[in-house]
């Protein structure tokens, strides 16, 4: 406990202090009395502290200070200055200079040096030392609160770190409270998620996300009540811009947050830090579509290479390339066979199904068409635009009604639950043989520049079956 050299207390407590029976110091049961609060104060405190009077003397001296140098307030209070017990006899004159210059000098002064433990080790400590003034204003001592160096930048350390996450990282870091509501957000996540970072704080994640909101509170609810994860996390979430929602995965690290100053570990929030790895991502899925379809290509060209009717050989390049790809695929040849660059034709083209994908259960796509019957499009349809202009086309229903796009898809001779199609021409030897026609439902997003490029290749395998079925006979 805190001592002075008055049986652990002081009479420098305060000019109204009356004593122990006083109305100020009460030690009856009213309450404790002004003496027993200080020392309470002083123990409790985390820092060490001891105080001096105006001649140099210890006057107080708490428990850090003895966790510290390993002193007791009976062994301490009372000597003169650090000389001979708490510092070196080489050192203390300079020490104690240092220290009783605080009282003769305004606001507080920090000095860094050695003191000596009860068992002989050296401990380097950072003092902040003040002077005590009296009634009449004159210096009455002064106190010396130390710190282990160590611990004291330990915890400049800490700050330092606080302080450049918030200001300078180039990741997003935000704490979040007990709520699931921001607290404090760093420039890069404010950028992130396109608002200000004073605008963020305090507002439910919904109306910052547009989309991934339930992952990310799942994350940040997991982390309150278990603790961090032992690994990053990555989320896909869709962020409100002027330009509208973007796509965006962020990879997140999440620590929860408790109060040093509790005894119980009390939950304060979670820190989130991400970072946007969006690009590097689609670069991933794009690399590893690519490799697939790059297999399917070459399954696709073994598989037909083993048929021996060329039209069979169509029909297993089109099953290869609906896997992933698309929810239903058709073949229509020219009617009338194929049609050269720059040939006048009697009336305009006509198309006829050679093959399409079986619309009930999955299997291999059959072979249609033998009757010649020309297919019913109607004119401007995707198909025959496609042969027209001797390139891709794509077209999708749009944002309309399930009815509405069940008219749309059975209007142009397509399975009732496609919604986008992607049309790719059949070309062999200069002539265009037909085309080819990928459908998908609504649970797939609609064709890509990429799709387009994949389709063109398997095009090519199977206009190239069929061109060998025209050469030998068997169209």
């Amino acid at each position: 406990m805190s001592a002075s050299r008055r049986s652990g207390t002081t009479d420098e407590i305060g000019p109204d202090e009356q004593g122990p029976e006083g109305p100020q110091g009460s030690g009856g049961p009213e309450g404790p009395s002004g003496s027993d609060l200080l020392a309470a104060l002083l123990d409790g405190m985390d820092a060490a502290l001891c105080a001096f009077d105006v001649d140099g003397v210890v006057t107080h001296w708490n428990r850090e200070a003895e966790r510290i140098l390993g002193w007791t307030a009976a062994e301490a209070v009372g000597r003169h200055g650090f000389a001979g017990w708490a510092v070196r006899s080489a050192d203390a004159e300079e020490v104690e200079g240092r220290l009783l210059s605080a009282m003769h000098a305004p606001g507080r002064q920090v000095h860094e040096f050695a003191l000596l433990t009860k068992d002989g080790g050296r401990v380097l400590v950072r003092t902040q030392s003040a002077a005590v003034r009296g009634p009449d204003g004159k210096p009455a001592g002064l106190y010396c609160a130390f710190s282990e160096v160590h611990a004291q930048i330990d915890l400049e350390r800490s700050i330092a770190l606080s302080e450049a996450l918030f200001e300078d990282a180039s990741w997003g870091v935000v704490l979040v409270d007990a709520d699931l509501r921001p607290a404090v957000v760093n420039a890069h996540a404010a950028r992130a998620l396109g608002i200000g970072r004073t605008s963020v704080l305090g507002r439910p994640l919904g109306e910052l996300l547009a989309q991934g909101v339930e992952e990310l509170e799942s994350a940040l609810t997991h982390v309150l009540a278990e603790g961090a994860p032992p690994a990053p996390a990555e989320i896909w979430v869709s962020v409100r811009t002027p330009e509208g929602e973007q796509r965006r995965c962020w990879r997140c690290g999440f620590v929860r947050l408790a109060s040093p100053l509790a005894e119980e570990p009390v939950p304060l929030g979670v820190g989130w830090l991400f970072q946007d790895v969006t690009e590097g991502k689609q670069g991933e899925q794009e690399a590893s579509l690519l490799r697939f379809r790059t297999n399917q290509l070459h399954r696709a060209a073994r598989a037909a290479a083993e048929c021996e009717d060329p039209r069979e050989a169509a029909t297993v390049h089109l099953d290869f390339a609906l896997a992933g790809f698309a929810d239903h695929a058709l073949i229509d040849r020219v009617a009338g066979g194929a049609v050269a660059d720059g040939a006048v034709t009697d009336g305009p083209l006509r198309l006829v199904r050679v093959a399409a994908t079986p619309s009930g259960a999955p299997g291999p796509s059959p072979l249609t068409g033998q009757a010649g019957l020309p297919v019913r499009y109607a004119e401007g349809h995707p198909a025959l635009q496609c042969a027209d202009r001797i390139g891709s086309v794509r077209a999708s229903v749009g944002a309309v009604s399930a009815e509405a796009a069940r008219e749309w898809a059975i209007a142009r001779q397509w399975p009732a639950d496609s919604v986008h199609a992607l049309c790719a021409v059949l070309r062999s030897r200069a002539r265009t043989l037909g085309v080819v026609t990928f459908l998908r439902g609504s649970g797939r997003s609609q064709f890509e520049r990429a799709d387009a490029v994949y389709a063109e290749d398997v095009a090519v395998r199977i206009a190239a079956a069929l061109d060998l079925s025209e050469v030998l006979g068997r169209g």
